[in-house]
């Protein structure tokens, strides 16, 4: 074990993953653990939750599972008080819940964009708004946003409202990085690019590939500067560096975490 975030506690929200594998949530929560921290492991589905309970717990981490959706104001409330009851503090405030759905402005029902922007900006919103007010009271604290590169690129496939909300996402944190900054409360944003997680797969593979996966990775590989997509624990460690003291004068950065994509013109 680690101990990069030794003695500290890390609410990880979408902790769970919504298919085999390791989604960026449910590998951060793993590696906060591994590196000292008490994680409060958050998913609307508490048996995704659970599971990454349970590695975190095998390996001899200290983790508790609770259920929410955090696109509800009195579930995210609810949330934040059971983690102060079950550890007495939040250090670290790690959202990573999102969805994605298909369409431009003109296919996209309204419906649609409702949906996306709840669960991607408004938890966002939500979470931060009930956490601060106890982190300013202990003196300090970290939040780090799943954003994507899609919030500053054109990414050849229509989501407006996914890319409009992670581009909210980093002004939001933005935002809060300032209003906090001179309270020791730090918050930035993660960029992935092209990512081989379970998110995708489900997502996008028709859209690549007519529903084999496996040509679905090989299309999205070949996109990417060094031949190949990144996965959760690119994400994961991009997190654990930002949550830690190792960035502790770094606050309302985008880091961009794509193995290059971004700097492409074609």
């Amino acid at each position: 074990m680690g101990e990069r975030l030794a003695g500290k506690v890390a609410i990880v929200t979408g902790a769970g993953s919504i298919g085999p594998g390791w989604g960026n949530g449910k590998a951060t929560a793993v590696l906060f653990a591994r590196e000292g921290a008490k994680v409060f492991a958050v998913d609307i589905n508490l048996a995704a939750a659970e599971e990454t309970q349970a590695i975190i717990r095998q390996e001899g981490g200290e983790c508790t599972a609770h259920q929410a959706d955090v696109s509800q104001a009195a579930e995210v409330k609810a949330m934040v008080e059971h983690c102060l009851e079950t550890y007495g503090r939040i250090d670290i405030l790690h959202n990573n819940v999102g969805i994605l759905e298909l369409g431009g402005c003109v296919e996209a029902s309204e419906e649609s964009w409702d949906r996306v922007n709840a669960v991607n900006l408004k938890s966002m919103f939500l979470t931060c708004k009930y956490v601060l007010p106890h982190m300013e009271r202990q003196g300090g604290g970290a939040i780090v946003n799943i954003s994507s590169i899609a919030s500053i690129r054109w990414l050849g496939i229509p989501y407006v409202s996914y890319s409009a909300t992670k581009g909210a996402i980093n002004q939001l944190t933005q935002s809060i990085a300032m209003e906090y900054a001179s309270k020791n409360i730090r918050a930035n944003t993660i960029l992935p690019g092209f990512m081989n997680t379970p998110m995708v797969v489900k997502a996008l593979t028709d859209v690549y590939a007519d529903g084999d996966v496996e040509q679905m990775i090989e299309i999205r590989n070949r996109l990417c500067p060094m031949g190949r997509m990144g996965d959760a624990w690119d994400v994961a460690y991009a997190a654990l560096f930002l949550a830690s003291d190792e960035a502790k004068y770094i606050t309302g950065i985008q880091l961009v975490v794509d193995g290059g994509l971004t700097c492409k013109c074609v």
